[in-house]
């Protein structure tokens, strides 16, 4: 009996998580839960990856008009026409009545500009969640985190000590008593992080900033999509225009005729450029609206496993509520950050381990002393 007993006690020690350099874990945590950083990285670099392609068509190209001077035009006057009508973009024409008019088409000159506008919009719910909410974030998750793990290591300890103090006992049932009489004082709870957690659960700040997030960003692809729209019905239909070219050094030249036809070379890429962007916002608003969706349910599975140390009983005590708090926020972000935590994996393996029948109890958590039984039967059951 005394070489279980010391068996037990020794892996018990093995079981004991070693303390770690601070700064590293609050370096690698992270702050923004992944569905959020795929719409950030493709809200943010859609515009980007197709702005600089604008960009570089423009630069290698060069003008992306043609315009059909008159065949006694010479080539500096031939140019002087393209470059003229590429930098005013003003379509004229005479109406019914023969009044002259003219309709400006910079949208065209804009376009790769607005993309870039876009993407600028497109961030700020992400920089507003970084210089708001990442400090205070990280701070709680590192607490929680800590704290986790030093209930583990509070419970292994306390294991042990039950294991000697059973291995020392004169009397088996002065030993089951005084273990009773513990259970009933509650000797054996940490109530800090539990207080904590239930602290959170009156708070909102986290969860009205990912609101605040996902609002603007739905606000920022409906406005996108919209100018996108408006400019494809006003002037991206357009693809040819009359340029008035009696102007400058042709002013005063008898034989220069006043509008000079031109054709938009560039129209096709634009169109493209412009569908794929507002087809991309599209799709993406449904994952902006279930990110946020899930807001409205708790995600109990990552406090199930620690139910079975005596340091938290939220569940087992049914005391959630109304998941629109910020605790519920910070489940998603410790799931999100489970490798931070050391303790995770070592009580998951012992729950697995463990018989069905404890196992099924650290499942359901019921009680607060189970744990502590599991604690102390599965070392000497996985031992043997």
């Amino acid at each position: 009996m005394s070489i279980a007993n010391t068996a037990a006690q020794a892996m018990l020690s093995d079981a004991l998580l070693r303390d770690g350099p601070v700064d590293s874990r609050i370096r690698s945590l992270e702050l923004e839960l992944p569905l959020d950083k795929v719409i950030k990285f493709v809200s943010v670099g859609l515009p980007l990856l197709l702005v600089s392609m604008a960009f570089a068509r423009e630069i290698t190209i060069g003008p992306q008009i043609s315009c059909f001077p008159p065949t006694n035009f010479t080539a500096k006057q031939a140019g002087y026409v393209d470059t003229y009508c590429w930098d005013s973009l003003m379509h004229h024409e005479f109406d019914a009545d023969g009044n002259f008019e003219e309709r400006s088409l910079w949208v065209h000159k804009m376009f790769p500009y607005s993309l870039l506008a876009m993407a600028m919009l497109m961030y700020l719910p992400a920089l507003i969640w970084r210089f708001l909410v990442m400090p205070c974030l990280g701070a709680d998750l590192l607490f929680i985190i800590d704290e986790l793990d030093m209930s583990y290591n509070r419970s292994v300890r306390i294991a042990q000590s039950i294991l000697e103090l059973q291995q020392n006992a004169p009397c088996q049932m002065e030993f089951q008593a005084e273990l009773e009489r513990a259970r009933r004082k509650r000797y054996f709870e940490y109530p800090l992080l539990e207080r904590y957690m239930q602290c959170k659960q009156r708070s909102y700040f986290l969860v009205s900033m990912l609101f605040l997030r996902g609002f603007l960003l739905l606000l920022f692809m409906s406005a996108s999509c919209l100018y996108l729209v408006y400019f494809h019905l006003s002037a991206f239909l357009q693809d040819e225009f009359s340029c008035f070219v009696r102007t400058g050094l042709l002013r005063d030249q008898p034989w220069v005729p006043e509008l000079v036809q031109c054709k938009m070379t560039a129209l096709l890429v634009f169109q493209v450029i412009s569908v794929a962007n507002g087809v991309i916002y599209v799709l993406l608003a449904p994952v902006v609206l279930f990110s946020l969706l899930r807001l409205f349910c708790w995600d109990t599975t990552f406090l199930s496993l620690y139910e079975v140390l005596p340091g938290l009983g939220l569940i087992s005590g049914r005391k959630l509520g109304c998941p629109l708090n910020d605790l519920n926020v910070l489940l998603l972000f410790l799931r999100a950050n489970v490798t931070q935590l050391r303790s995770y994996g070592r009580l998951r393996a012992m729950c697995s381990l463990a018989p069905p029948q404890i196992r099924g109890a650290a499942v359901r958590a019921h009680g607060k002393m189970s744990g502590y039984h599991e604690l102390k039967e599965t070392p000497s059951c996985s031992y043997a």
